[in-house]
């Protein structure tokens, strides 16, 4: 059961602490309090956890300083959308507003591999308006002999770089909470240029203890992928842990599941369940055609299969997107074969900008039947 507190109540104001007060006249019940900061302001909730089937909620419905009560409906109660919950769901971070009704592009290198390479990837975003990049310092890989990502030591350029080109938000993986103190460090020390926003990889995704970690730290949303061999209902209970520790600000990532069904692409592209995750959750969607499809190949029509499913992903409503983009993808020292060239990175945006005008045109038509009586 959810507890929606009223826009003006907070921690500090008198109506909260006359609302813990009626709770904890509650047999066999604990509270939670979340916070769901906004672009304009911060709500507060409290989430009941225990017996809540006994609990009376036009008991807590009636106390001064509630909005409304809401019964959980679902495992993931922080980040799920519950029956009659119509809130725009979304966070502010660095400047860049991530939420279920906007668009990001973050175009980047798959793995840093030189300054050179990053810096001709940072001024290409910064030509062509785009405040958000991608950047893998840390690169789990199910080859022990494969290349592993530089870690620690690329960070302080890509940092530089960041903020000389003026990138907000650069989508990073982690491996390990090390590598979470790795960042924050060299971030201090380079003197906070840019924003990072921390990633989850498939592999990672029922890697409780990473999960809980990452949590706990509120100085960085997160982007989860979807784990590539477990449903959607299990990938959505591991993006619980996230909020759960405390850091609700994360980004659900859709990037293909691991299937010969998929054939001949690198995986099975799950973009249909965007507006699936919209439904379920609060939580704005990111697709990575890179990993989903995982080749340059194209066809007769001359687009190449990772923008056909970049469009059909953004058309169904997409918030986020994460693109491989190398200035040598010969050279690139991993996923070369499926990295866009940076020529090709204005053709890519104009794309990107085709499908969102479709799918903002296809929200107005839904709009517009909604209100025609029958």
């Amino acid at each position: 059961m959810i507890v929606i507190l009223q826009p003006h109540v907070t921690r500090h104001t008198p109506e909260f602490q006359s609302i813990l007060h009626v709770i904890a006249q509650l047999h066999n019940i604990e509270a939670k309090v979340h916070e769901v900061v906004g672009a304009q302001q911060t709500l507060t909730e409290i989430y009941l956890v225990g017996d809540t089937a006994s609990v009376d909620s036009e008991i807590l419905r009636n106390t001064p300083g509630v909005e409304r009560v809401v019964r959980i409906s679902r495992e993931y109660r922080i980040l799920g959308r519950h029956h009659d919950d119509l809130r725009a769901g979304g966070f502010d971070y660095n400047g860049i507003r991530f939420g279920q009704d906007n668009l990001n592009v973050f175009a980047g290198l798959c793995a840093v591999n030189t300054r050179d390479d990053v810096e001709l990837m940072m001024r290409a975003c910064r030509d062509h308006h785009l405040q958000c990049t991608r950047m893998g310092a840390y690169k789990p890989r199910t080859n022990p002999y494969s290349f592993q990502g530089h870690g620690a030591d690329c960070l302080p350029y890509v940092f530089e770089l960041a903020g000389k080109y003026g990138i907000r938000v650069i989508a990073m993986e982690v491996t390990h909470e090390k590598h979470v103190d790795e960042i924050n460090q060299a971030l201090a020390t380079a003197g906070e240029p840019t924003g990072i926003m921390l990633q989850i990889g498939t592999r990672n995704t029922q890697n409780f203890e990473l999960l809980k970690a990452v949590g706990r730290q509120n100085k960085f949303p997160v982007l989860l992928k979807r784990g590539f061999g477990i449903t959607l209902e299990e990938s959505l209970n591991a993006a619980e842990y996230l909020a759960s520790e405390g850091n609700s600000r994360v980004v659900f990532g859709l990037r293909g599941m691991k299937t010969n069904m998929g054939d001949p692409h690198r995986n099975f592209v799950d973009f249909a369940h965007i507006p699936v995750l919209k439904r379920l959750t609060r939580m704005p969607v990111c697709i990575d055609p890179s990993h989903s499809v995982g080749s340059r190949e194209s066809a007769p029509d001359g687009i190449m299969d990772a923008i056909h499913v970049t469009a059909q992903g953004v058309i169904a409503g997409a918030n986020m997107i994460l693109v491989d983009f190398h200035p040598h993808p010969e050279c690139a020292l991993v996923d070369g074969p499926q990295a866009l060239q940076l020529a090709e990175l204005p053709y890519f945006l104009e794309d990107v900008a085709i499908s969102r005008k479709a799918y903002e045109q296809r929200v107005a038509l839904a709009a517009s039947y909604a209100c025609t009586p029958p």
